[in-house]
């Protein structure tokens, strides 16, 4: 579509003459337009994984274009190069977006967390639209630069969390917003993850970097350390340096669907406790490099319109929170992976992930309840999946309606990576005059979203920001 000879071929077979003018259709004249019934070239960075549904489900049997591939191990990418052959292959990002940049109209990104922003960010620079897996990034900085670049490039953009493309999400916003439980004061959200190893100590060790690994490119904005099996594949979720962690994981799927319903925005404040570790008889070990191997987080919003304050609580590791005495001791709480309790003024509502099975509490009500259908017309939210909606979106151009589109993934991301600020700050030691360790941050943290800091405890704001190892940069 985007390759220059096919374009003036096009051009000089189709155009009309009409009153002296060539009359030619508006995707040839700039980036960002394409024809709806031209294929959609994509690149694939990150080519294992999730990438391994993300791709398919946009390639969509050959109605789209695989046009390129990228991965820094080459383990990761081998079904991916098998399934499409002629799609360059590359390692660094970079390379790929230097040499294809003429030949892709967008970028699927499934890599490690710590790399979605600056790729991100590279890709909307060249006028591509993008498709990030979530966390849409690993710090909230990033997140904000986001969400701004891409109304800045007028791209169209879309988080991978696939659930705010279900009708769940949708019916759960709407018997919310319509009073069908009254007015909400308390969500509460919990997922069984980790399920990857979390508050363990850093691993020591020498290890051969396997030839298929260009270890340098994997760490990418990290800082350096020795390269060791257990980071990878999918255990760098569990380290600070690289993954999010359970929120990070799940958080954007669960908390999807209450900050939809309950229009939350920005938080105002944060607490959280988190699970001990103990390598002794009362000793005590806090493992900075790992999240913890669980959690409970107290996130807390303001009124809103003629909503009222609400505090939303995210549990995760196990913990779950406590029993409706509306829900019968048979009946199931949530789902095997998790679930979301709604709490207001006329009663409870309870789903599970993505907002599956959304029930009102005491379930008999369920029966007694008229309720309200969803108020988004079926047009807009269509019968395609996430990624085709995205797809889709792409040929008809910025502006075009996407359910997770960075606007909205943005401010979710951040409200998501607020609960692991938390948690780093709870984590956070310093010395007293005595020489013993303590934990000044284990305390309620004050948040001012606009500015993005945290104004009552100063060590707590170098978690919004990291710095970036080399040349990466997040410049708009």
């Amino acid at each position: 579509m985007n390759n220059n000879n096919s374009r003036r071929s096009f051009i000089k077979n189709t155009a009309l003459t009409a009153a002296g003018f060539y009359i030619v259709p508006r995707h040839v004249l700039g980036r960002g337009f394409v024809a709806p019934s031209d294929k959609l070239n994509i690149a694939g960075i990150g080519a294992g994984g999730k990438a391994e549904v993300n791709l398919p489900y946009a390639w969509n049997n050959g109605a789209e274009n695989i046009a390129a591939l990228c991965d820094v191990d080459d383990r990761m990418a081998v079904k991916a190069r098998a399934k499409w052959p002629n799609a360059p292959y590359y390692k660094d990002y970079r390379t790929l977006l230097d040499k294809e940049h003429k030949n892709i109209d967008a970028v699927i990104i499934t890599t490690p967390d710590h790399m979605h922003a600056p790729i991100a960010l590279a890709a909307m620079q060249l006028g591509k639209h993008v498709y990030c897996e979530k966390p849409l990034t690993h710090d909230i900085y990033e997140a904000r630069v986001l969400t701004k670049a891409a109304a800045k490039y007028k791209i169209v953009t879309q988080m991978g969390n696939q659930g705010s493309s279900g009708d769940d999400t949708r019916k759960v916003e709407t018997w919310i917003q319509q009073g069908v439980i009254g007015d909400v004061h308390t969500v509460h959200v919990w997922t069984n993850r980790p399920t990857w190893p979390q508050g363990i100590p850093t691993p020591t060790g020498k290890f051969d970097i396997p030839k298929e690994v260009d270890w340098d490119l994997w760490l990418g904005t990290a800082p350096y350390r020795d390269f060791n099996p257990i980071y990878l594949p999918a255990i760098w979720r569990g380290w600070t340096d690289f993954g999010t962690g359970s929120l990070g994981d799940m958080g954007c799927h669960f908390i999807d669907v209450p900050y939809r319903a309950l229009n939350l925005g920005y938080p105002v404040a944060v607490s959280c406790s988190v699970g001990s570790v103990f390598s002794g008889f009362f000793k005590e070990e806090v493992y900075t490099d790992s999240y913890p191997p669980s959690s409970v987080t107290y996130i807390k919003f303001p009124a809103r319109k003629t909503m009222g304050p609400v505090e939303l609580v995210w549990y995760d590791g196990g913990i779950k929170p406590r029993r409706p005495d509306e829900l019968m001791p048979v009946e199931q709480m949530g789902e095997w992976d998790g679930g979301i309790i709604f709490e207001g003024t006329k009663g409870k509502l309870m789903a599970g992930l993505f907002g599956r099975n959304p029930t009102l509490l005491p379930t008999k009500r369920m029966k007694e309840t008229t309720l309200p259908g969803s108020k988004y017309p079926f047009v807009e939210r269509g019968t395609e999946g996430h990624q085709t909606q995205w797809v889709n979106a792409c040929k008809k151009g910025y502006g075009t309606y996407t359910s997770s589109s960075f606007d909205k993934s943005g401010p979710l991301t951040e409200t998501v990576l607020m609960g692991n600020l938390a948690v780093k700050s709870y984590n956070y030691q310093e010395k007293n005059s005595k020489g013993e360790i303590t934990y000044p941050g284990r305390k309620q943290l004050l948040w001012d979203g606009e500015n993005q800091r945290i104004t009552n405890f100063e060590p707590a704001n170098q978690f919004v920001k990291r710095q970036y190892r080399g040349t990466y940069n997040l410049n708009i």
